[in-house]
């Protein structure tokens, strides 16, 4: 569930915009994808697991949030972004 350290270096190595970016919205989605997926994979087998379902929906939301903020400001940046990630619309 939890990213570990290289794992979370690796990821902003591969979506920052800048030397040194670590909390652009490209960076948080890349990093909210990832807990969501290991999030979903630990739901399979914890069906009644209510607590972790509800932090599993706020994190899907804030990323819809963050999404949301990027196609506004720049819809061919969030075609790639959701194109890498693997992400529907």
């Amino acid at each position: 569930m939890t990213v570990t350290k290289e794992r979370r270096q690796e990821i902003i190595g591969q979506f920052r915009t800048h030397e040194g970016d670590n909390g652009s919205p490209d960076v948080q989605i890349a990093m909210l994808t990832e807990r969501i997926n290991g999030m979903t994979e630990h739901m399979r087998g914890a069906v009644r697991d209510y607590s972790s379902r509800r932090g599993l929906l706020r994190m899907v939301s804030k990323r819809r949030s963050l999404l949301d903020y990027v196609r506004k400001h720049d819809p061919k940046r969030y075609l790639e972004l959701i194109g890498k990630l693997n992400i529907r619309k």
